[in-house]
């Protein structure tokens, strides 16, 4: 069977695919993607595209070091039309919680396979996520408890812990919210022998 290349360095897609059984090399996909983002928001892309897109570009520089088929991720956080980055500290992070607050945010994870420096497979999965109005006094404690671990989340949560105490409703794939959706990647896996059948 062959092997899956992943260019992320995110743990939890790591484990969600290790969990799923698929075997893979996981690679750092050294792009610019405050570079990238800027260039893509320039040219007007959605919140929705600009997942698309930096997924795609992951997958296409992994793909350059490995030539192997390669799996690129991305994941964004749109409320109000906007694409929200990765808050920088913990104020930041309080500053976005407190917006998201009572509100129901979207997120776009998306997917693209690259096979012989093409993209063959893609997905873009979006979840509805409504937080609830918790109290100031929540917050202060989540982020007493969370800490640091919780920055390299676009959503500043880890939903698999205390940070599904922030929603009152989710409409979606959970895999999605994880960064990674499972069931039709495993589909498109199994149909090009990257997973077993």
């Amino acid at each position: 069977m062959s092997r899956l290349v992943l260019a992320s360095t995110s743990p939890t897609r790591r484990r969600v695919l290790e969990q799923a059984g698929v075997a893979f090399e996981a690679v750092a996909p050294n792009v610019d993607e405050d570079a990238a983002k800027a260039a893509f928001r320039h040219d007007g892309l959605s919140p929705r595209d600009l997942a698309d897109a930096l997924a795609e570009l992951k997958a296409h520089a992994g793909w350059a070091r490995t030539r192997a088929p390669t799996l690129g991720c991305d994941q964004t956080l749109e409320f109000d039309d906007e694409a929200f980055d990765k808050p920088v500290d913990l104020e930041d992070l309080r500053r976005q919680l407190t917006r998201l607050r009572g509100q129901t945010h979207k997120l776009h994870a998306a997917l693209v396979l690259v096979e012989n420096g093409q993209a063959t497979w893609r997905e873009v999965a979006t979840v509805r996520l409504t937080m609830r109005d918790f109290s100031d006094g929540f917050l202060d404690d989540y982020l007493a408890s969370e800490g640091s671990s919780v920055l390299g989340s676009v959503g500043g949560y880890r939903i698999e812990g205390l940070g599904v105490q922030l929603f009152e409703r989710i409409e979606g794939d959970h895999f999605a919210i994880l960064g990674l959706p499972l069931l039709g990647l495993l589909h498109a896996l199994r149909q090009r022998g990257l997973a077993s059948t």
